[in-house]
């Protein structure tokens, strides 16, 4: 097992990983950005490490200062945590050039996994359901046109690296073909680097779900259960919940299972996220996260089993601790992600919190780095944290989560709390009726409300 490992990322996913090596006797050191010298993963740590100014690309991108910071301390291994270099191919390949263990997937998985039109030929190749699209890349407007025809509108184009929503446009009609196309490739090479897109038949009312995936390095995988990420804005997930309300029995343990079977035909090693678009009883596969998600305490709630810790086990070249026969899903559990943003513009509200306080209570988790006095960096994404909560039963797990809500107290700066406390109250949302749209076609009905 390891003896140190360095953590390459910051906020609530820097301080759950330093947990988890505390619980298993594993030394963490964590780099930080100068803006976030006071933060509590660098408070936690047992070792921090000042790696550049607050921009991201001269810090928690910047590769050469992570890898020596990772050399001076003497760790062992790197976590990546989500976003930042969590999902670079270079990175992961670099870590282990440098002699160090990348906590993460093998980096051709990474690759193949990272361009779209890729993924979907290898996926497709191993049995899971694709969404009708175009056989790879669209090089024109012209070839982009002659496969909407075929397909029929409206289709979705859609940038072959990244996501987010980032490269990403509707077209419902040939006539706003072309500036959609220069726009999704505009904003492809600009949040990317790489301009290429490919087109997809748009589904119209899907929801989206996700499979928790694991495979490591003795030939094992498994899945455990999906996660229900439809209640969205801009295709950011503000709400996760497991198991779905809209799934059978039957339909997840066959999704499961398919995900399963194709990250071990795959050789995948780690964590891993396998999305689909879900609609009139047919799933359709999106994506592949090769990361810890967001939302991964969804599945812990529901599973009782520490992701993260398994996540070093199996980079340690540990087997899986469990198999499908071990695993038990037991009640629901939904989780919140509370941003540092205005909840009628959504624009960001950095800034300095002059009172916390955290609620609690029989199956209320809450993850986040801020305290009182703690001031919110501008240059990050503005998620400060996440409300977990786990029930008997869905219906169970809607009133906690609405009296988590109303003990919460953030003050100082503007969060997304009462707009998750408006949705928890759609009938919608109580009976389990939406999709990835819902949010986006009722916000209005919020602001008359």
């Amino acid at each position: 097992m390891f003896k140190k490992i360095l953590i390459a990322n910051r906020g609530e996913i820097a301080l759950r990983i330093i947990r988890a090596c505390r619980e298993m006797g594993i030394a963490s050191v964590v780099v930080h950005s100068t803006a976030d010298a006071n933060a509590m993963a660098v408070r936690l740590a047992d070792e921090s490490v000042c790696i550049g100014p607050p921009a991201a690309k001269d810090s928690y991108l910047n590769i050469p200062s992570i890898l020596s910071a990772a050399t001076v301390t003497g760790a062992d291994a790197i976590h990546p945590g989500y976003g930042f270099l969590s999902e670079n191919e270079q990175f992961a390949r670099m870590v282990e050039e440098h002699g160090f263990v990348f906590i993460g997937p093998k980096p051709e998985h990474i690759a193949a996994m990272g361009d779209k039109v890729v993924a979907k030929q290898t996926v497709s190749a191993l049995g899971l359901p694709v969404v009708p699209g175009s056989a790879g890349a669209v090089e024109s407007v012209e070839d982009g046109i002659a496969f909407a025809k075929t397909a029929g509108y409206p289709v979705l184009i859609k940038a072959a690296s990244g996501g987010g929503g980032r490269g990403m446009k509707v077209v419902r009609k040939e006539s706003e073909f072309k500036e959609a196309y220069s726009t999704a490739r505009a904003e492809a090479k600009a949040n990317f680097g790489d301009d290429t897109v490919y087109i997809e038949k748009y589904l119209e009312r899907p929801r989206h779900i996700e499979i928790q995936i694991f495979g490591d390095t003795h030939g094992n995988a498994i899945h455990l259960g999906e996660r229900d990420c439809s209640i969205q804005r801009r295709h950011q997930k503000l709400i996760e919940e497991s198991p779905s309300p809209a799934l059978t029995d039957e339909e997840r343990s066959a999704i499961g299972t398919l995900a399963a079977d194709t990250v071990r035909k795959m050789g995948y090693r780690g964590a891993g996220t396998i999305e689909f678009l879900y609609e009139d009883g047919k799933f359709y596969f999106m994506e592949m996260n090769t990361r810890i998600q967001v939302e991964h305490p969804v599945t812990e709630m529901i599973t009782g089993i520490d992701l993260i810790a398994e996540q070093i086990r199996v980079a340690a070249g540990h087997p899986l601790t469990l198999n499908k026969d071990h695993i038990r899903f037991r009640g629901h559990a939904i989780e919140i992600r509370i941003n540092a943003e205005d909840p009628d513009t959504f624009m960001p509200s950095p800034g300095t919190i002059r009172q916390f306080h955290a609620p609690g209570g029989l199956g209320v988790r809450f993850d986040s780095a801020i305290y009182t006095g703690y001031t919110i960096p501008p240059y990050y994404d503005s998620m400060i944290g996440k409300l977990i909560i786990h029930g008997r039963n869905r219906e169970e797990s809607l009133r906690r989560l609405r009296r988590a809500i109303v003990e919460t107290v953030i003050d100082g700066v503007k969060t997304t709390l009462p707009l998750h406390h408006w949705i928890l109250e759609q009938p919608e949302f109580i009976e389990g009726d939406y999709n990835i749209h819902w949010l986006e076609k009722n916000l209005a009905r919020r602001k008359q409300a």
